[in-house]
């Protein structure tokens, strides 16, 4: 999933990571589609930028593993699969376990900024549910993990789940026609909120993994073995 707006704010952005966060986001969208060649020449007109920067915006994504470049033939987007569905929640697990650990053991104040990030996404989730808005429900449930990441303040943690929150988007979004806990998706987080804001660490590291543990049992589930394709 994306991070939310501002998550980011600190960095400076140049114009290759630019470039780079628009063609993601096409990505995360379907508006590029897994297995696609990138077609230099015609992107380059269509974002009228030079070839120079767009280059560079593509060497990063296939450095986060988004795009993949194949020597003699070009380079093309990340078709992932069911196996690699199961590595990207594994390693979820273990870097919002690290990042629940790290908010527990820091300032109270970390938390409670942290919860009230958390509570406004939670927010806006539930207003989406009831629309059945599937493409912001995928984008607001990757904000929330985001903000949980990001709330550690740990700018490392944070560039390494930039990479997977992109890729689980790549996911989540193919859960539209047959994900079957739409209704629990709210309930889910607001736990996960609840026991970060009371401290309650036995419960937060139970509620993550149950969460993402199911989250992959869905989708795995429905899909058998056809390759996991972004909506």
């Amino acid at each position: 999933m994306a991070a939310p707006k501002g998550l980011f704010a600190g960095e400076e952005r140049t114009t290759p990571q630019m470039i780079a966060d628009q063609l993601r986001e096409k990505i995360i969208q379907g508006a590029i589609r897994p297995g696609q060649q990138i077609n230099e020449s015609l992107l380059a007109r269509q974002l009228n930028i030079s070839r120079s920067p767009l280059r560079e915006a593509l060497q990063r994504l296939c450095q986060e593993g988004i795009l993949i470049s194949r020597r003699n033939y070009g380079v093309f987007v990340l078709e992932v699969e069911r196996h690699d569905l199961r590595e990207i929640y594994e390693v979820r697990e273990v870097l919002e376990t690290a990042a629940a650990n790290r908010l527990l053991d820091g300032s109270p104040k970390q938390i409670t900024e942290t919860c009230k990030v958390l509570r406004r996404i939670v927010g806006e989730m539930a207003k989406q549910v009831a629309t059945s808005d599937w493409q912001t429900i995928a984008r607001l449930d990757m904000q929330f993990h985001s903000a949980l990441v990001a709330g550690t303040a740990n700018s490392r943690l944070i560039r390494i789940y930039k990479t997977l929150a992109t890729e689980s988007r790549m996911c989540i979004l193919n859960l539209e026609v047959s994900y079957p806990r739409i209704d629990m998706l709210v309930k889910e987080h607001q736990n996960i909120l609840v026991l970060l804001e009371a401290g309650e660490r036995r419960g937060l590291l139970e509620a993550i993994r149950l969460h993402l543990g199911k989250a992959v049992e869905d989708l795995t589930g429905t899909q058998q073995d056809k390759a996991i394709r972004a909506s």
